[in-house]
């Protein structure tokens, strides 16, 4: 088992694979979750901004990015994500960001690599002990609290990184190891340590987890990111394999 694998490695000199093709079998860095134009960079900003801000504006932008670890962090990773595309790594501005970014990994305890594919509207709560494989797929809406771990696994039938749906909730702590395919607006309990598939509006806890109702995520995700915030991040990352809902 490899919970915090090569993707979540800083590699000296910032070198990484020429091909995306293998990192569904490897766990290598890839492109999928790269913004592709700087157009919607921004879409995807905005959403994840509304989440913590309930509104769109410069000033929620500079308040949040200056305050609220979550969403600098996020920041810096789309960023450094969409610069990543760019010809000659954007003749050096990439190595800038990626190094603003690790310095902001190491100072929050955020682990989240820049080419992960995440939906927009991602809510980071606290900070400290984020820790996610860049093989992960994360979709639109989703709440996230300090501690969470969602990591790759090397072998047997659950080899791979989880994919988790829209609007879901994870509880401070709260462990998903492998390819775990968690369903949308499913809530995962505190300390919850995720062995099998989770349906979706489904709510599980304990170790190993287990299904304890069918409520789903209502009342724990809040100022969810409006329809039209989220057309405007379609398509928005290169190769990705979910559509925002």
């Amino acid at each position: 088992m490899d919970i915090a694998a090569a993707s979540l490695t800083p590699v000296p000199g910032f070198k990484e694979p020429l091909s995306d093709e293998a990192s569904d079998e490897t766990g290598k860095p890839h492109r999928r979750g790269c913004p592709v134009s700087f157009a919607k960079l921004k879409a995807l900003l905005a959403a994840d901004l509304y989440r913590y801000a309930g509104r769109v504006s410069f000033g929620a932008f500079a308040k949040h990015y200056a305050f609220t670890p979550g969403y600098k962090y996020t920041v810096l990773m789309r960023t450094t994500g969409w610069l990543k595309l760019k010809p000659a790594k954007a003749f050096g501005l990439y190595i800038v960001a990626k190094w603003l970014l690790l310095r902001a990994r190491y100072k929050y305890g955020f682990a989240i690599p820049e080419y992960m594919e995440i939906g927009p509207g991602l809510f980071l709560n606290r900070f400290g002990g984020f820790y996610f494989h860049g093989d992960t797929v994360l979709g639109s809406n989703v709440n996230i609290t300090h501690g969470v771990v969602l990591g790759y696994m090397n072998r047997g039938t659950r080899r791979g990184a989880p994919v988790i749906g829209d609007r879901t909730f994870l509880g401070s702590g709260a462990k998903v190891i492998g390819g775990i395919h968690v369903g949308a607006e499913a809530a995962i309990g505190a300390n919850a340590v995720v062995t099998k598939d989770v349906p979706e509006r489904g709510v599980v806890g304990g170790i190993p987890a287990k299904l304890l109702s069918d409520q789903g995520s209502d009342g724990y995700i809040n100022r969810l990111a409006p329809p039209e915030l989220l057309a405007a991040c379609e398509g928005a990352l290169y190769g990705s394999r979910t559509k925002s809902g």
